[in-house]
């Protein structure tokens, strides 16, 4: 479901500040606060800047710069090659967070992504609280910073997510579109490039606004039918592209961090459970199961670990989660260090049942199944968490 209720959408842009510089500054304190460049070693002076802090750009170094000129601005900057792997690990932790709140999430590149968050109201709130938490949970879990647009429409979001960086939150109101773009450079304009800039300017055009009141058929006439027209809907905030989501999902998963770093393990077993029961649930609404459950254990200090395992066929229950998630926790655990994450994904995942059918399977449904089947039509009839699983979880760790 893409439209909000009433056929409005609340469409967020989340996009991580400097996020490959951001994460070399969380994962070395020593640097923080320095001008940080990420690219080729300039002493080849070959290769471009694939990030820069936001220290170093007040020397006006950008993206794309080649990293001999980066240094030749600031040859005091901190220059380091990329890490994309760990990037790639970073980025799959926020995705995680994003899909905690919707499924409509169309990831962009690593560091970014749209949200349709219009179903996802009655549950978490209105757009601007949902940013909100959003932001807040990736400052807590990552460290590391994120602007947000939330509009009705992927353009305005995107143009709201990029005009109070680094660490901002701009909301563009249903029916105030106008009000917001009118005092905007064209060259905001999705698709406006250095020739269709020069163009407006010859016009007379300098911001948005401009562009609305020059009307549909001045600028057909200007750059064409389709670009004109393009160019005609954007000015007045139009956009329909609904937010596509499903574009290669990798894993899904939850994770939740204690108020105050816990020493007790039966407390951290009691939230492990609750993660993995999250988790469950979340496979089973999106029809999907997983082979490898991973385990994520962040302790005091943020120092963070991941164990995982195979399972001998693909699940979504908690029956069958659960098990594997408390032997990879005990395997892993310092119970020395105080514990200040708890989190459960699953890797490998594949539409229900797929590739799980046989010569039996027309045979009644697994147990587990029909358990997790029960329990989800409690729920969703009387409430979430009205029904719960306590004796998987055992004597010892049971809430009295």
């Amino acid at each position: 479901m893409n439209a909000s209720a009433g056929g409005r959408r609340t469409i967020l842009h989340v996009d991580m500040d400097a996020f490959y510089a951001s994460v070399e500054a969380r994962d070395d304190p020593s640097i923080r606060g320095r001008p940080v460049v990420v690219g080729a070693d300039p002493a080849g002076g070959r290769g471009v800047v694939a990030a820069a802090s936001y220290e170093a750009r007040r020397y006006g170094i950008r993206s794309a710069m080649p990293i001999g000129e980066a240094y030749r601005r600031c040859p005091d900057a901190v220059y380091l090659r990329p890490r994309m792997s760990r990037y790639a690990e970073v980025s799959d932790h926020m995705f995680e967070i994003f899909r905690s709140f919707t499924d409509q999430v169309e990831p962009l590149s690593l560091d970014e992504a749209f949200l349709d968050v219009g179903a996802s109201r009655p549950l978490f709130g209105d757009g601007p609280t949902i940013a909100r938490t959003i932001k807040q949970q990736i400052l807590e879990r990552e460290r590391i910073t994120a602007s947000v647009g939330v509009a009705p429409s992927k353009f305005l979001a995107k143009l709201a997510s990029d005009l109070d960086k680094p660490d901002g939150l701009v909301v563009v109101p249903a029916s105030r579109e106008l009000e917001f773009l009118a005092p905007l450079e064209v060259r905001r304009l999705w698709g406006a490039g250095p020739r269709a800039q020069e163009r407006f300017r010859s016009l007379g055009v300098k911001t948005i606004g401009d562009v609305s009141c020059l009307g549909e058929e001045a600028l057909v006439r200007a750059f064409g039918d389709a670009t004109g027209r393009h160019f005609h809907r954007l000015s007045l905030g139009l956009d329909d592209r609904p937010v596509v989501s499903g574009r290669g999902r990798k894993s899904l998963g939850h994770e939740n961090t204690f108020h105050r770093d816990v020493a007790d393990r039966a407390e951290v077993r009691r939230r492990l459970f609750a993660v993995c029961d999250e988790v469950a649930r979340r496979l089973r609404n999106e029809e999907i199961v997983g082979r490898t459950v991973v385990l994520k254990l962040r302790w005091e200090g943020f120092e963070t670990v991941t164990r995982q395992r195979v399972l001998d066929a693909p699940a979504n229950t908690t029956e069958r989660l659960w098990p594997v998630a408390l032997e990879l926790l005990e395997a892993a655990d310092r119970p020395k260090l105080k514990v200040r994450l708890v989190g459960i994904s699953l890797k490998d995942l594949a539409p229900y049942r797929a590739g799980q059918l046989s010569l039996f399977a027309a045979q009644e449904e697994p147990v587990d199944d029909r358990v997790a089947g029960a329990i989800d039509a409690l729920n969703d009839r009387f409430g979430r968490d009205s029904v719960t699983r306590a004796a998987l979880l055992g004597r010892r760790d049971r809430p009295r």
